[in-house]
């Protein structure tokens, strides 16, 4: 059943069960903790679901209430589809129209983006390079002549469309997305090189132009375009240092950090961790400064430098448990104690240890959050490899056939390339009925 701005949410108000909104709110905002992310959620925000004038959450929320209800989609918690709501304005009729103010800036937390917005994210997702610029530079109703202005829906589509990259990411990893990401970048860049605008909206343009760049290079990295993602974030640094922002900054040279680590430059993963956590330290973000140091450790790692990984790794231990922050920044909504324990596993595994690391990567995938689908099969794909590598055949092999399982509603190169170096290692194995059976699925599942 949906709800409309005039029916209640039933459906969601028999999830809430016998606690009390205050209670109910503590709950979401406990297991949005759980999962890395950052909801404010209260008892006015359960009753505005409660009542229909919340008509679909946004994306922080949905995860959250993913997490809290699995197995149940928006339309089993009683809510409408985004697009539907999005595509609608409530009427006039329904609420007298309170006395002109200045638009509030719109939290990603609390807020969707309005119409327009939605409109130029879908043509961020869905056009081609010239038709994405058009819809950017005309909005959704303009005139058929061309304008150049650039205001702040434009500015939030980019965001928007950043947003909505990260969702479909993390649920099925980056190989259907490369390609139209990058048309995404390419008009976010043209409205930068060729709009008129103020100098707010160029900060916000630039910002969610260097997210954006960051975006499209992670999902070069995870679908192993090493030089291309190099690339990317090198234009998200550029991008940061022109606008004079240090988050964005820490996040270019944190993502700079990993694909030098995993390109084999160990020395360079080292340097750029460090300068992503000088452009951090005033940020106030203790989980940021968590993630970096293990970007630091991995590279130590790859250098064959165990004192040098303990230290790094010691020190996001202490930054993490310091918690969450309204500092963190929203692109970490992925690193909470999964993502850090499966870190931690690929420095032990660098440095030779692969039981430990094996330890770690079980730790992860057990509390890899469900809708995350993309690192739960990088998790276990680490367990799988670090198993073989161990020579635990029995547990190596069925963490293998688990990453099989996953592999349908997830394309990530990446993944499967971990996949087939576990199916290597096991080789020797193979006339291990169990085995032979899962480097026959394996084989049967590598693309033409």
């Amino acid at each position: 059943m949906h709800s409309s701005p005039s029916t209640p949410n039933t459906a969601f108000r028999r999830l809430r069960g016998d606690r009390s909104p205050g209670e109910f709110a503590a709950a979401v905002r406990r297991a949005g903790r759980d999962i890395g992310e950052q909801v404010s959620c209260d008892a006015r925000y359960i009753g505005r679901v409660e009542s229909g004038e919340i008509r679909c959450p946004n994306y922080a929320y949905e995860r959250v209430f993913r997490h809290m209800f699995p197995g149940r989609d928006l339309a089993d918690m009683g809510f409408e589809p985004r697009e539907l709501v999005r595509g609608r304005r409530v009427p006039a009729a329904a609420a007298p129209r309170p006395a002109p103010r200045p638009a509030p800036r719109p939290s990603p937390y609390e807020t969707e983006p309005d119409e327009e917005s939605d409109v130029l994210r879908r043509a961020f997702m869905t056009g081609g390079p010239a038709a994405i610029a058009t819809t950017l530079m005309l909005g959704p109703a303009a005139a058929a002549e061309t304008v150049h202005k650039v205001g702040r829906p434009q500015a939030r589509a980019v965001r928007a469309a950043v947003r909505e990259i990260r969702l479909h990411d993390d649920r099925h990893g980056a190989g259907a997305l490369y390609r139209q990401a990058g048309h995404s970048l390419g008009a976010a860049y043209r409205l930068l090189d060729e709009g008129s605008y103020s100098q707010a909206v160029a900060e916000d343009l630039m910002g969610g132009a260097g997210e954006l760049a960051i975006s499209v290079g992670w999902l070069a990295h995870d679908s192993g375009r090493l030089a291309d993602a190099r690339s990317f974030y090198g234009e998200a640094l550029a991008t940061a240092r022109m606008a004079g922002d240090r988050a964005l900054e820490s996040h270019a040279f944190c993502n700079a950090s990993f694909l030098a680590r995993d390109a084999g430059r160990s020395r360079e993963a080292v340097r750029a961790a460090q300068a992503a956590q000088q452009a951090a330290r005033h940020l106030g973000s203790p989980r940021l400064l968590s993630l970096l140091a293990l970007r630091e450790a991995g590279g130590w790692a790859g250098l064959g430098d165990r004192t040098g990984c303990e230290r790094a790794l010691a020190r996001a231990h202490t930054l993490f448990g310091r918690g969450p922050c309204a500092a963190d920044p929203e692109w970490m909504t992925f690193y909470g104690e999964a993502e850090l324990s499966g870190l931690e596993a690929q420095s032990w595994s660098a440095l030779g240890d692969h039981h430990r690391a094996a330890e770690h990567a079980r730790r992860a995938v057990g509390l890899q959050a469900p809708h995350f689908t993309r690192n739960a099969a990088l998790y276990t794909a680490e367990l799988a490899n670090n198993l073989a590598s161990a020579r635990r055949v029995d547990e190596a092999t069925d963490a293998g056939i688990r990453v099989l399982d996953l592999l349908g509603g997830v394309q990530s190169p990446r993944v499967r390339g971990m996949l087939s170096s576990a199916a290597q290692t096991l080789q020797p194995y193979s006339r291990r009925p169990d085995v032979a059976e899962f480097l026959r699925r394996q084989a049967e599942s590598r693309p033409a």
